[in-house]
């Protein structure tokens, strides 16, 4: 036998007794820090997660009860935004709406002395396409004529309003209307981004 092992044999009782005591508690002690303390650690964190996806869980459930109110108000703001888009041209329409508006102050009797598009106004998701107009005619004339332009199914502002007397005609006095209508067109996001799809 090892002559290290024989000379422990052959301490007292109480010293064996002590050394192997020494050597369990630090078998014990290395488990603890080596093994134990950091499984223990492991164990924390993967609860915290646990608790975490727990939640996530719950919040998922919540939205996935209630779905079915979520697609039915989607579907909602689907026809708002269809039919805001109705009012709001694409550059194809804007050519064929300025033609309604000066077939309308036509069809009122209203001469049209100038009706000139102006530049386009870009304002984010939209752009605004003013036109400065001068219009001959009598007061009933440019009213019905503004009403008109008030009932069609784009939005037409009309500004910059100035009434001036242009002297008498055949139904009495005349008046020279100068303003400016503006209408509004929907501004995709490919033609944001410089024409990329």
């Amino acid at each position: 036998m090892d002559p290290r092992i024989e000379k422990i044999f052959k301490l007292p009782l109480y010293q064996r007794l002590l050394l192997l005591c020494l050597v369990l508690a630090s078998i014990a002690a290395g488990f603890y820090f080596l093994v134990y303390a950091p499984k223990m650690e492991e164990l924390a964190e993967l609860r915290r997660q646990e608790q975490s996806l727990l939640v996530k869980l719950q919040e998922s459930r919540r939205i996935a009860n209630d779905l079915p109110r979520f697609k039915a108000e989607y579907e909602r703001l689907q026809r708002e935004l269809e039919k805001a888009l109705i009012e709001l041209p694409n550059k194809k329409e804007i050519p064929s709406l300025l033609t309604n508006i000066s077939s309308l102050a036509k069809e009122q009797g209203l001469e049209i002395l100038l009706f000139r598009p102006l530049a386009e106004v870009s304002k984010g998701f939209y752009a605004e396409v003013p036109v400065d107009i001068r219009l001959v005619g009598s007061y009933h004339d440019i009213g019905m004529f503004f009403y008109e332009v008030g009932q069609l199914s784009r939005i037409v502002n009309i500004g910059n309003l100035t009434i001036e007397n242009a002297g008498k005609g055949k139904g009495g006095n005349l008046l020279r209307v100068d303003c400016r209508a503006t209408t509004f067109r929907f501004v995709e996001e490919a033609q944001d981004q410089g024409g990329k799809k």
